[in-house]
């Protein structure tokens, strides 16, 4: 069975649906992986890791698509992509399905089974498998340090032998 990791296509995207670790876990399942050249190159993951975790390297998404079972994406394919997709073959990904609609009518005119993955329970036994609180996790944490560089002050209080900055009201 094949697996295939496309590059991102959608602007500002810097994720990678695929690390090394998760495939040599894929590896381990005896699944063959194919991960397209420059995949996770936005998050500073080389074709090289990726060989040598044991994934092959195509030149392109064709390359990646080809004979594909299952297709890994972090968000929903553009309708180029689909049209590449192997009949019947199963996508995991962001896909937005109430706001995209036209790319969820394409993906069932492909025989494609697709999961929505922001759509899984959110419930404890499946914690890793959710893909809403680990990224609402690093906004928050991104939110903090925008707001801490336009503030422009400290923003602990810091207690020096010269004195004492009081923490930032917020």
């Amino acid at each position: 069975m094949r697996l295939a990791v496309p590059k991102e296509v959608r602007e500002g995207e810097t994720r990678v649906a695929a690390t090394p670790e998760s495939v040599k876990k894929f590896k381990g399942l005896g699944l063959e992986v194919v991960v397209e050249a420059g995949a996770g190159a936005h998050a500073n993951i080389s074709d090289a890791d990726y060989t040598a975790a044991g994934a092959m390297i195509a030149p392109d998404a064709a390359s990646a698509f080809k004979d594909a079972d299952i297709v890994l994406k972090v968000r929903g394919p553009s309708s180029s992509e689909i049209s590449q997709f192997k009949n019947g073959a199963v996508l995991a990904a962001l896909l937005a399905p109430h706001a995209e609609g036209d790319a969820i009518q394409s993906l069932a005119g492909q025989n494609v089974t697709a999961f929505a993955m922001e759509l899984l329970p959110r419930i404890s036994r499946a914690q890793s498998m959710d893909v809403l609180s680990s990224q609402a996790n690093l906004a928050g944490y991104k939110a903090v340090i925008d707001a801490a560089a336009t503030y422009g002050r400290a923003m602990p209080m810091m207690m020096t032998a010269a004195g004492t900055i009081a923490p930032a009201r917020i």
